[in-house]
């Protein structure tokens, strides 16, 4: 069973804590990874970003009925998981 967890977890990948987070303002964050995030969750948000030390962004919003959104995206604007 933890052979199928971890077999499942390289495939698709898992949170990383080991991973550090640096707050940024939306300014901040490349034009090209917020066009990305704006494009794949239209009607959102985005209120907070931060770029982790992999080099990703997670940009995190809230959609007009409340439900907090978030996006991970490579600097080469690929996104890697939508929440």
């Amino acid at each position: 069973m933890v052979t199928a967890w971890f077999c499942g977890c390289a495939i698709l990948g898992c949170s990383d804590s080991s991973l550090k987070k640096t707050t940024l303002e939306l300014k901040d964050v490349p034009a090209n990874v917020m066009q990305v995030a704006r494009e794949k969750l239209p009607g959102v948000t985005f209120e907070t970003a931060w770029q982790l030390s992999n080099g990703m962004y997670e940009v995190r919003g809230k959609a007009k009925n409340g439900k907090v959104r978030e996006i991970d995206i490579n600097p080469d604007g690929t996104v890697v998981e939508i929440e």
